[in-house]
């Protein structure tokens, strides 16, 4: 069914300079993205960004005005290239202090398996000013929220916790849901025909995407949205386009 109303809309910065180099292989996108679509916010955009000063501030300050929310990933640790918290504090134009709540909750954890508390690992307990804190079950260094900016830790199965823990205080929109078809013609084959589907159902994002099969080639014909009456519709428009082009249909 369409709404008026805009679905809320939301950013996510990668950041990290292993990210870009190709050393590490990024896994929160996938994740986020998926988590996002099943509210009905629209990730419009992703990221990977450097670790540095200038490049995370002018990219926070635009996205944060331009979306519902920002998420960050990344670069809120112990060493010296973690920047992420100071650079958030830059882009709010707040002071960075040592927050007492994650103070406490750092010495506690230290103490509990006999590490230091020594400063670098303390650097972890520092937030803007204003900024609240998102809980890390998985290893307590917390990540924070400042306005609607939520900044996270880069390792994935602490990320996922830290969204897990925010999760129900988003907002939600229509659900974005997916159909797809599958089919044995060229994306050139199918072009034309596509578009005009694309003009017809505009409510919807068609999409095609080649894939590699073991008896030959194939292409994925996927159509999101929340009209869910229009998915319904246009599954089977695309099964009938891809047989008037003479083409083989294939289970999804």
């Amino acid at each position: 069914m369409n709404t008026d109303t805009p679905a809320p809309s939301a950013a996510l910065l990668l950041i990290g300079n292993e990210l870009l180099s190709g050393r590490t292989q990024d896994k929160n996108l996938a994740f986020i993205g998926s988590r996002l679509a099943a509210r009905g916010i629209v990730l419009c955009e992703a990221r990977v960004i450097a670790d540095i000063p200038a490049v995370i501030v002018q990219a926070i300050n635009e996205l944060r005005a331009r979306h519902t929310y920002v998420f960050t990933t990344g670069g809120i640790g112990p060493t010296h290239d973690d920047i992420t918290a100071d650079c958030v504090a830059e882009a709010m134009g707040v002071a960075l202090e040592v927050h007492p709540e994650a103070e406490r909750r750092l010495l506690a954890y230290f103490q509990s398996r006999d590490v230091e508390a020594n400063a670098d690992r303390m650097r972890m307990a520092r937030v803007p000013v204003g900024g609240t804190l998102i809980d890390n079950p998985v290893s307590i260094a917390p990540g924070f929220q400042i306005e609607n900016v939520y900044v996270m830790a880069g390792v994935p199965r602490i990320m996922q916790s830290m969204f897990e823990s925010i999760e129900p205080c988003l907002a939600t929109g229509p659900r974005i849901d997916s159909i797809s078809v599958i089919c044995n013609l060229a994306e050139g084959t199918l072009a034309n025909a596509l578009r005009q589907l694309q003009e017809e159902f505009s409510t919807l994002d068609l999409g095609s995407y080649p894939m590699s099969a073991e008896d030959g080639q194939r292409v994925v014909l996927v159509a999101k949205g929340s009209d869910h009456e229009a998915l319904v519709r246009v599954e089977g428009r695309l099964q009938s386009m891809v047989q008037s082009l003479n083409g083989q249909l294939f289970q999804s």
